[in-house]
């Protein structure tokens, strides 16, 4: 049995791993919020043909002003268009994100799903680990379902 280490290399590597961690976690934090709102957009203009700004404050649950903020930041970003008294567009940048943001959804939903998870709590957690988690893991988690389907 190897006994474990108490260098301070080893010290600075499990430390630089925590940073990194860390780092990893904040950036993703920053974009889940674009991906959830171009997400929804994205299925507002499915189903109703367009989105508008009430209609997003409605189904996040949050103020207009809130929502105007975020559409500014989503547009400066590229993401999105948006025309005085008009609904709200996706960019071909803002429907290519909606669209992997939407697969990686379905990807941990269903891998939660086969798990045994109920589909209500599948639901509700896939949707705050699918900003989350790595692509190493996501695609563990479809080879998991291409085998076990």
């Amino acid at each position: 049995m190897k006994e474990a280490s108490n260098s301070p290399a080893d010290e600075t590597s499990g430390a630089d791993a925590r940073a990194e961690g860390f780092r990893q976690t904040r950036h993703n934090r920053r974009s889940e919020l674009a991906e959830d709102y171009v997400e929804l957009i994205a299925e507002l203009i499915a189903s109703r043909g367009e989105a508008r700004q009430v209609e997003i404050a409605q189904r996040l649950g949050v103020a207009q002003p809130t929502v105007a903020k975020m559409l500014k930041r989503l547009a400066a970003e590229g993401l999105i268009l948006q025309q005085p008294y008009r609904g709200i567009f996706l960019t071909e940048e803002g429907k290519s994100l909606a669209e992997m943001s939407r697969e990686r959804h379905q990807v941990v939903e269903s891998f939660l799903l086969a798990l045994g998870i109920s589909a209500e709590t599948a639901q509700v957690d896939s949707e705050g680990i699918e900003h989350h988690v790595s692509q190493e893991t996501l695609d563990a988690f479809r080879e998991f379902l291409r085998k076990n389907s």
